[in-house]
């Protein structure tokens, strides 16, 4: 973090420096150790099997690791929500000119279920409803026992940091350094031709960019311009870097005040990640 506040110091000097690419990934946070983002990966992973191993015991052979929703009688409704990964918005300037604000159509969701859909009495069983016999709360509820085994609070390890973070951004964002680096950047898109936003993320949003029903955009020309002027824009003027330095401030001060919650929150995702570990083998 000295270095990323040395770069920041140097933004309005007059021998800063002439790299005007924003990096690629989002900075590293404090807060970032008390995420779950790898961790509920590995749940998935460890719960995927263990329902798996489950439903077997129970007579269903062939269940498939990662299935669908049974298709059977039952209506799908696709929800789509889709939002910046990072409160900085876009920040590959490769991706920006290739794709704009959407993703490659043909790369697939690794989060999708790419095994068969479950048959009514298959969901039964791993949702525990009646009158199926089997454990407490079905195969689901065995997994979920076995892999909070130890865990003292399951809600608050998955969302508290989450919060918490959500909330110091909010903060961060009406800081007057923040709201500075974003005017800035603001003014710098709109001179470059396009329109003016106020935050990267409304930018992202804009609903001129028409996505589909899967959240994917159409990449018009306008929106891809858009895109690749909002990345250099951040490059141009250290926008990020300014940013991440007053997110990174605000976080050890909260994580400085409520220790005692954060530490928990961090013996839980530990208990957790030796338990998904021990399912998976490793």
């Amino acid at each position: 973090m000295a270095l990323l506040i040395a770069a920041v110091a140097g933004c309005g000097a007059g021998g800063g420096s002439t790299d005007h690419t924003p990096p690629k990934e989002e900075p590293r946070l404090p807060i970032d150790r008390y995420r779950q983002d790898d961790d509920f990966q590995r749940y998935s992973q460890a719960h995927d099997l263990l329902v798996q191993r489950c439903m077997v015991r129970l007579g269903f052979t062939g269940f498939p690791r990662h299935p669908q929703l049974p298709s059977m009688g039952m209506r799908h409704i696709t929800m789509v929500a889709v939002s910046a990964s990072t409160p900085y918005g876009r920040l590959d300037l490769d991706q920006a000119r290739r794709w704009g604000y959407g993703w490659d159509p043909k790369k697939k969701d690794g989060r999708e279920p790419d095994g068969r859909p479950m048959t009514e009495k298959e969901y039964a069983a791993v949702q525990g409803d009646p009158p199926r016999k089997g454990p407490k709360g079905g195969c689901n509820g065995q997994a979920d026992r076995r892999l909070y085994r130890g865990v003292k609070d399951e809600q608050r390890m998955w969302s508290y940091a989450t919060g918490r973070e959500v909330r110091l951004e909010k903060a961060a964002q009406r800081d007057p350094r923040v709201r500075r680096a974003l005017k800035t950047w603001s003014r710098c898109v709109e001179d470059k031709g396009f329109a003016r936003y106020a935050t990267p993320r409304d930018a992202f949003r804009d609903k001129r960019w028409s996505r589909a029903s899967d959240g994917n955009t159409t990449r018009t020309k306008r929106e891809v311009g858009t895109a690749v002027a909002d990345v250099e824009c951040k490059g141009e003027h250290h926008t990020v870097e300014v940013w991440s330095s007053v997110l990174a401030e605000r976080q050890r001060t909260d994580i400085a005040r409520h220790r005692a919650t954060y530490d928990a929150v961090r013996r839980d995702l530990d208990t957790m990640r030796s338990n998904a570990g021990a399912v998976l083998g490793r």
